[in-house]
């Protein structure tokens, strides 16, 4: 997705922005899998370095912040489809869709800037988990400042993770009204096609189960990363080991489900196959 998305965008003067939005969610998803990995890498093979003040700081920050991103970037594209395919007759969805291309760049800022506020606290959390491992009993007795500080830090904890219900509500109600559209204008019609194969109305069911499979994903990953956030579950136990399985396998899910929907992402690896043979031979 991200070469075929780059591709577009530096064959052309202008990017599009259908192209920016999958741009920006696929490297977001590339760099979150990664960073799981290291982080996976470093708590099994350096875990006494993994929870230096420093280290463990950063880990926890960047990772807040690329799974925020990845929520909004999300919710966008399906803000994206319902704007570009739905039809409406509100004068809001019309202004929208008039202006969805300067938009965009727009609405992709905002989302890095807010996903990078939401990460904040984080750092100043790790850096209380941090005293809390290395600290003397003596100095992590609580006191009246103490409370009030750990206090403040988790309301303001809480009110970030609130944020994340935001590309929850985008995603869930763009993807509703899209699938309730589409459902509405595939039964007008079956009701007036011929005994022949609509190539059309296959697209349209096509394109209901995709929007399906993307919401469903989305809502449980989204599931999964509260449960962690709030640490709902006890450290090794089964369930927090189910989460983050399921956190690694649905960005996987949705680029799969991305690239059989989008008939441009899956040329794009038969081409690759089909020069790798003819260079071999």
């Amino acid at each position: 997705i991200l070469a075929a998305s780059s591709s577009s965008c530096i064959g052309s003067k202008t990017w599009s922005p259908y192209d920016m939005i999958m741009t920006s969610l696929s490297s977001s998803k590339i760099t979150l899998q990664c960073w799981i990995i290291m982080d996976l890498f470093l708590t099994l093979f350096c875990e006494p370095s993994y929870f230096d003040e420093n280290i463990f700081g950063v880990l926890k920050t960047v990772y807040m912040f690329l799974n925020y991103s990845n929520l909004w970037f999300g919710a966008w594209l399906s803000v994206f489809y319902y704007i570009k395919v739905a039809s409406f007759t509100q004068s809001f969805f019309i202004w929208m869709k008039q202006r969805i291309a300067k938009l965009v760049p727009w609405m992709l800022l905002t989302s890095w800037l807010c996903s990078f506020i939401a990460a904040i606290p984080f750092a100043w959390e790790a850096y209380r988990v941090h005293n809390n491992f290395t600290a003397p009993s003596s100095m992590t007795n609580s006191s009246a400042m103490t409370i009030t500080r750990k206090d403040s830090l988790g309301i303001l904890i809480l009110l970030c993770n609130a944020s994340t219900g935001l590309p929850l509500i985008l995603s869930v109600v763009s993807s509703v009204l899209l699938i309730r559209s589409l459902w509405k204008h595939t039964r007008r019609m079956q009701n007036n096609a011929s005994g022949f194969r609509d190539p059309s109305l296959e697209a349209h069911i096509s394109a209901i189960k995709s929007i399906c499979s993307l919401l469903l994903l989305y809502i449980s990953y989204f599931i999964a990363f509260t449960f962690l956030l709030y640490d709902y579950f006890l450290h090794f136990s089964d369930a927090k080991s189910m989460c983050i399985a399921l956190m690694a396998a649905c960005p996987t899910g949705h680029t799969m489900v991305l690239i059989w929907s989008n008939p441009k992402f899956r040329e794009l690896p038969a081409r690759i196959w089909h020069h790798t043979n003819c260079a071999v031979r």
